[in-house]
């Protein structure tokens, strides 16, 4: 299903590179595995006795959806990295992210303040980086992540270029 709206015509979207896909299933699997610790070492005292737990009855259902829930949550990521793009036009840059609740964001150049590039050890590791681009509103969750490090540079630059030629006409 295709809407003017999130695909508009003519427009070519320039996607994240694939390498985001295991950045994800990486701090995907840590953040899961943080959640099942969290939840387990206290079901596992109380099963010794130690600690209060909630009856077995409910312990299997709840422990079953907080499964199946971890295993959608990261077979749905691949989809989710090849959702999320970019394109520039002349007056503003466009970025799409989303599967069920789709998003686009459409940034004018005369509106940045900055640009600015991040990169923690994992994006580090794997050559990617995020590119946030700074307006006067605080909403605005103009975000590119997983762009090739190289890329990012190129985009920071032009981007901050575009923004100062827009500014100047003010």
């Amino acid at each position: 299903m295709r809407s003017e709206a999130i695909d508009p015509v003519g427009v070519e979207w320039t996607r994240v590179d694939e390498k985001y896909i295991t950045v994800r299933f990486i701090t995907g699997i840590i953040g899961w595995l943080i959640t099942f610790a969290a939840i387990g070492v206290p079901l596992a005292l109380g099963w010794v006795n130690v600690w209060w737990s909630p009856p077995l009855w409910v312990q299997i259902p709840a422990i079953s959806a907080l499964v199946l829930w971890a295993v959608v949550d990261l077979a749905l990521i691949p989809r989710q990295v090849r959702a999320i793009g970019y394109h520039e036009r002349e007056d503003d840059l466009l970025i799409r992210k989303g599967l069920l609740w789709q998003q686009v964001v459409a940034v004018p150049y005369g509106r940045l303040q900055y640009v600015d590039i991040e990169a923690g050890p994992l994006m580090r590791r794997f050559g990617l980086c995020q590119v946030q681009l700074k307006t006067a509103s605080a909403s605005t969750d103009a975000t590119i992540p997983g762009a090739v490090r190289s890329e990012g540079a190129r985009l920071r630059d032009e981007l901050s270029a575009r923004g100062q030629a827009r500014l100047a006409g003010l």
